[in-house]
């Protein structure tokens, strides 16, 4: 059996150190907007798992279907986030926020989340694509774009600056820069490192 090239191999990321919701984070983009749309005030492990977890609960563990979540009924889709373990520390305002992004793929991109990052043509460009869907804000925004370069190979022509200071190569700050266990503890500390200086 012939080895997979590396410009036919499928990306691999590490985000939620679990094998079935990172593969889906790596393979479908909708979920990984998900998840990082979930990365807040809970650890970003739990909260990259998240989009595994709805995934599952809806019956395709293999993909997280936008067209399916935006026509939820948002009181079940609500109940549905909650279940134990609940996808974030807030499933009712997340469940409204996952769905109102899935709305947004659905009318503006037709249900291709990929979509949003794929030929855009500048960096600049593809911030203003992702700091437009609902729930994220300009960190946010900057974090996904960085992460899509970093890991994705998602670079078009100024990206690193479009996503300063994310984009800086060997930067341990965020969830771009995530690829082990290793890289998840250097990031952890920055973070910690940079709360203490505003305390």
């Amino acid at each position: 059996m012939a080895t997979p090239t590396a410009a036919t191999r499928r990306p691999s990321l590490q985000l939620c150190f679990d094998d079935h919701g990172d593969a889906l984070l790596a393979r479908d983009p909708f979920a990984l907007m998900v998840g990082m749309l979930l990365d807040q005030q809970m650890p970003m492990e739990r909260a990259f798992l998240g989009p595994y977890k709805l995934a599952e609960r809806m019956g395709t563990p293999n993909r997280l279907e936008p067209a399916r979540i935006a026509a939820y009924d948002p009181q079940a889709f609500a109940a549905l986030a909650a279940t134990p373990p609940a996808v974030h520390r807030f499933p009712g305002s997340m469940a409204g926020r996952i769905q109102a992004l899935a709305a947004h793929i659905m009318s503006e991109y037709a249900g291709d989340a990929e979509a949003v990052w794929r030929a855009v043509p500048t960096g600049e460009a593809l911030h203003h694509r992702l700091l437009a869907l609902p729930g994220y804000g300009e960190q946010k925004a900057r974090i996904l774009a960085a992460l899509l370069g970093k890991q994705l190979g998602v670079r078009p022509r100024g990206w690193r600056e479009a996503c300063a200071p994310y984009g800086e190569e060997g930067s341990r700050r965020s969830v771009a820069d995530v690829v082990d266990t290793e890289t998840l503890h250097e990031v952890r500390r920055f973070k910690q490192a940079a709360k203490a200086r505003t305390t």
